[in-house]
């Protein structure tokens, strides 16, 4: 028996890639309205941590 039979025997799994794709995307709008939205300031210091040679 194939994986694909054994799906087709789950009452309801159509609606998993859905929940899924739903996810993703809420997940992937969001990251990028923050990425937008950030402050400029915080980016550039975050952007800079690994060059930064102080120990504070």
């Amino acid at each position: 028996m194939k994986f694909r039979n054994y799906l087709e025997t789950i009452a309801g799994v159509d609606v998993y890639p859905m929940i899924s794709l739903l996810i993703f995307f809420t997940f992937f709008t969001g990251l990028a309205i923050w990425a937008f939205k950030a402050n400029k300031q915080y980016i550039n210091e975050a952007k800079n941590l690994p060059l930064d040679n102080d120990n504070n």
